[in-house]
């Protein structure tokens, strides 16, 4: 296989808005992409839609073969919770449980999945919390947590069903700076170890570090893509380059 994503012709319009505007892109095995752009570009609109929190108006988007929506038309109900089930999302106000313990939160959906045996999830979570290095919260309510460990047991949680793809929706902006840094320690482990991701974020420091390429969305679509030796260094747009100038 040689793409984990292959999105084409990719369009989202509300009423007479064009939100998203013949997005075409692909992700590789093991690629990291970073999404970049100002707010309203459309950048969370296309992330969501790869999961189907969003329905698009039409184009295609294939997920590690399979078509989540063809042309428009999308796959049967069983169809569409397999493909999305490859894939853990990420989001900026970690969408916690409050009534639930940190373990709790991890391991709500393997244990209705009940595709493995209840040690064997409650293994996995220890171990994904271990390496966030949250081992000692997993008792803990979310409340209980800063905003930075919050982030990190989100995305042990979206790890918990062996994901193939990661997908971050802005995943530090609702932290304070200084725990901004753990949670992208974490995601950059994950680059490290071969995680196909891709990140929308406004970090452009991280973005230029752990990215193998990185997409400038503006008005509804991909302004430009590139290495982030291009994109920062060497913008070809005018309007990337503005954008670039004021972060």
């Amino acid at each position: 296989m040689s793409s984990m994503i292959e999105v084409s012709q990719l369009q989202k319009s509300f009423g007479s808005l064009d939100v998203l505007k013949q997005i075409t892109f692909d992700v590789k095995p093991g690629e990291v992409v970073a999404v970049i752009g100002p707010s309203g570009s459309g950048k969370s609109t296309m992330l969501r839609s790869l999961v189907h929190l969003e329905e698009v108006t039409g184009g295609s988007i294939l997920i590690c073969g399979k078509a989540l929506v063809d042309n428009g038309k999308y796959a049967g109900n069983a169809d569409i919770r397999e493909i999305t089930s490859t894939m853990g999302m990420v989001f900026q106000h970690f969408n916690l449980f409050p009534h639930l313990t940190v373990r709790g939160n991890l391991e709500l959906a393997p244990r209705t999945l009940k595709r493995e045996s209840v040690q064997d999830i409650t293994a996995k979570s220890e171990a994904l919390l271990s390496k966030v290095g949250l081992a000692d919260k997993a008792d803990v309510y979310p409340a209980m947590l800063s905003g930075g460990q919050k982030q990190r047991v989100a995305i042990a949680r979206a790890m918990m069903l062996n994901p193939d793809i990661l997908l971050f929706d802005e995943p530090t902006s609702a932290l304070d700076p200084e725990l901004t840094g753990e949670v992208l320690r974490v995601i950059r482990q994950l680059a490290d170890e071969n995680m196909t991701m891709i990140i929308v974020t406004h970090e452009m420091n991280f973005a230029r570090d752990v990215a193998d390429r990185v997409f400038f969305m503006d008005n509804g679509e991909i302004a430009e893509s590139g290495t982030p030796e291009q994109i920062f260094g060497n913008p070809q747009l005018e309007r990337t380059r503005t954008f670039l100038n004021r972060e």
